[in-house]
């Protein structure tokens, strides 16, 4: 039976609060259009750049090493000297640095460039969610600024492509990333009036320590992985990838030691939370290294032009602004883990169709499969956001939403390694035809922007030939990582069932504290008995 024992007064909602977290939006668009951008921009950045197959790997995924090796660290950073100091610190960095990136010379500068861009995304990411728990104390309003939230992010993923597509048909690619400049600065100015600085009362010390361990464990198991699916078993991968699992084993038995530690295990112990965070990683394994080499897919293989590419990723945005909107409403009236496993499981399913992938598949199969995605998407990862932040007190929000930011940008480099590693492996070995020469035949092992521009150089009917080649294999390894991610994604639909069992969303004011909240709620009382 319900208490009816009287509970904590609700704190009355903050004026303009819908206001700041159309700020907020911004900076989630912003750096979604950065990451949609890039994949639209690659054959004509391998065109002028001439990265080698590792080095385009290195473009694509080391602007996600750096922000996973920092989020937790630099949501901490939010906590203890202001989240919205941080914001707009962060989207001043970020604009700066895109112009850098814009005008990279050579795949060495541009992957120091993106490196740099990964740091900036690090303040930005964690800020954003944190603030909107600190906005909205109501659930279902919190519930529906999330939804907004996750919506503006897919709504960057639509944008992305499309404006990058009619940039990349008029100038060249560089000017992908000079988008973001406007973008920062309606965001520094509006963001010093409309948005409110929240930070921990009592945060303690920013411990330099852990922020080197947090670091160096996650980057070192990140880069292990990649190498090893790249190029096999090699000892200065096993010692990165030994030196990383010690690192993070330090970190984790610093933070149960000290008293204010940078992020709090204690969060972990909690299933929901757990659970939340597990499906968020594993989803986006399966998701990235499919998504990565698609707009190449498109372009390369399809023959399309940039914008005719990015109108066609288009129905995965739809459908994950739509779900996102959605998913609150549809927690509530069935089960956190329904609406979870049942996005997961939707994905699993739209990407296991595409095991049956060939270089003329129409675009209805397409289309259908990326809205299915996007629908599943919307739901999953706008639910587990809602659990996370709900799980803590919000004096530690900008650390569990670090938290949670971690896990998708370790998935997406996870997946961009591992996935895209089997992509790259299974197009190397593609047989060059007869009478291609060494130079051209080294040129489109590489990649299959190297193949296009080598069979442009050969003679029509063995330049053809080579470009077929090239394009069947890169489909062949296409068809192989979207069979891996759909085991990943059934696998972790099947997980979020039995760990979110249980799980529920708060009603409102005055309802009933679902499970998350017993962490939240009872933080101080269980103290620390490590």
């Amino acid at each position: 039976m319900r208490s009816t024992a009287p509970g904590p007064q609700p704190e009355a909602p903050r004026p303009g609060r819908w206001l700041a977290l159309a700020v907020l939006a911004l900076a989630v668009l912003l750096i979604a259009v950065d990451a949609t951008v890039l994949g639209l921009a690659t054959p004509f950045l391998s065109e002028d750049l001439r990265p080698s197959g590792t080095q385009l790997l290195w473009i694509g995924d080391v602007y996600s090493f750096v922000i996973a090796g920092l989020l937790v660290s630099m949501g901490s950073l939010g906590d203890r000297i202001g989240r919205k100091k941080l914001l707009l610190c962060g989207a001043v960095a970020f604009g700066a640095v895109s112009v850098l990136n814009a005008y990279a010379t050579s795949a060495e500068m541009m992957i120091a460039a993106r490196a740099l861009l990964g740091v900036a995304g690090a303040t930005l990411m964690p800020s954003t969610l944190a603030l909107i728990r600190n906005l909205f104390h109501d659930p279902k309003e919190r519930s529906l600024a999330i939804g907004i939230w996750g919506a503006m992010a897919s709504a960057g993923a639509a944008v992305g492509p499309v404006v990058g597509g009619v940039l990349l048909q008029n100038f060249w690619w560089g000017s992908v990333f000079l988008i973001n400049l406007p973008v920062m600065a309606v965001l520094v100015v509006v963001g010093v009036k409309l948005l409110p600085e929240s930070r921990d009362p009592a945060p303690g010390p920013w411990d330099l320590l852990s922020v080197v361990l947090s670091m160096i464990g996650i980057v070192a198991i990140v880069y292990a992985v990649k190498e090893a699916a790249a190029y096999g078993f090699r000892w200065s991968f096993l010692l990165a990838g030994v030196a990383g699992v010690l690192a993070l084993t330090w970190f984790v038995r610093r933070q149960l030691k000290l008293p204010k530690p940078l992020l709090d295990m204690r969060l972990f112990h909690h299933r929901g939370f757990s659970g939340a965070v597990l499906a968020d990683l594993l989803t986006v394994l399966g998701l990235s290294g499919l998504v990565f080499f698609l707009s190449q897919f498109l372009q390369l293989v399809q023959g399309r032009d940039p914008l005719e590419a990015g109108l066609a990723e288009l129905p995965a945005a739809v459908g994950a602004v739509t779900a996102g909107l959605l998913a609150g409403r549809a927690a509530r009236r069935w089960s956190v883990r329904s609406v979870v496993a049942g996005g997961l499981a939707a994905i699993g399913v739209a990407l296991a169709v595409l095991v049956w992938l060939h270089a003329g598949t129409a675009y209805p199969v397409l289309g259908a499969s990326l809205l299915i995605v996007g629908v599943g998407a919307g739901f999953s990862f706008t639910v587990t956001a809602d659990v996370i932040l709900s799980s803590v007190p919000k004096e530690q929000a900008g650390a569990a939403s670090a938290v949670s930011e971690t896990a998708y940008e370790l998935g997406a480099a996870l997946g961009i390694a591992l996935l895209g590693s089997i992509v790259t492996g299974v197009y190397r070995g593609f047989t060059i035809p007869a009478g291609v020469p060494a130079g051209p035949a080294d040129a489109a092992h590489d990649s299959l922007g190297g193949a296009v521009e080598a069979a442009a150089e050969l003679p029509a009917e063995r330049g053809a030939a080579l470009l077929a080649s090239a394009q069947e294999a890169f489909v062949d390894g296409l068809r192989i990582a979207a069979g891996v991610g759909a085991a990943v994604l059934l696998a972790t639909a099947v997980a979020a069932w039995f760990l979110l069992r249980g799980q529920e969303l708060e009603e409102g004011y005055g309802g009933a504290p679902h499970e998350a909240g017993d962490l939240a709620d009872s933080g101080t009382a269980h103290g620390r008995s490590h």
